[in-house]
């Protein structure tokens, strides 16, 4: 049987800072995507990002798309206006991969929701935790029950304030990632949360949270996540009771 060849898919990133650098550079690496310009409000940082892939830079999307063949975009701009720039390419019939949070409210996510499934197109926000190998291996330890049954979730991200982020504060940028991780692992919404948030060293958004999430079985999780602490710690972790059954 002749196997036919898959196209490349032609790809654009939005947003040249910290991630979308490396947007470009995963996407160039490839074999199986084409990357063909690279976009930024500051075209002095497109243009180094766009030199150093070989691509063409631009400082707005309505151009890049009327000039650039392209199936799908990548999305790293300010956390503010992702979903502003989601819903752009969505309306312009490309694919998306919108960093996260993919919106600021539940209104404006619904509104990319509806638009991908009225173009038929992938929506896809980038919680690059759900594809790492161990807590995939956790999520179906847990699911199949081969390790016993769930008790609890617990995880910690704690860390200096990166300086890379400007716009939104703690819980969108690292507690979001171990919100999603549970949800994942456990596989179901939460039917209470209880949330202490606050700013003890940065005045314009949260530094600190401790999150509780309950579920209606009894299992529970606790999400402790921070900028202020001097050392990066990174854990999460899953607590079973073992049974036997029969």
């Amino acid at each position: 049987m002749k196997v036919m060849p898959t196209k490349k898919l032609n790809v654009a990133v939005i947003g040249t800072g910290f991630w979308g650098k490396n947007h470009a550079r995963t996407y160039k690496e490839l074999k199986c995507t084409t990357l063909k310009a690279v976009c930024d409000i500051n075209i002095e940082k497109a243009k180094k990002v766009a030199k150093q892939f070989g691509v063409t830079a631009y400082s707005e999307t309505k151009q890049m798309y009327k000039k650039e063949e392209i199936d799908a975009v990548s999305i790293c701009t300010w956390s503010s206006i992702l979903a502003r720039e989601a819903l752009i390419a969505l309306n312009k019939g490309k694919h998306v991969l919108v960093e996260k949070p993919m919106a600021s409210n539940s209104k404006q996510a619904k509104k990319l929701l509806n638009a991908a499934n009225e173009n038929a197109l992938h929506l896809t926000v980038g919680f690059l935790t759900r594809f790492i190998p161990a807590l995939q291996r956790v999520q179906k330890s847990i699911s199949d029950k081969s390790i016993g049954s769930l008790v609890c979730v617990t995880s910690k991200r704690v860390s200096q304030w990166p300086e890379r982020i400007g716009d939104v504060g703690v819980v969108k940028d690292t507690a979001i990632h171990d919100i999603d991780a549970t949800r994942y692992i456990i596989g179901e919404d939460p039917v209470s949360v209880f949330a202490k948030i606050g700013n003890l060293a940065y005045k314009n958004f949260e530094d600190y949270a401790h999150i509780m999430l309950s579920y209606a079985d009894g299992k529970s999780a606790f999400i402790e996540s921070n900028w202020l602490t001097p050392y990066k710690t990174r854990n999460l972790s899953a607590r079973c009771r073992n049974f036997l059954e029969g």
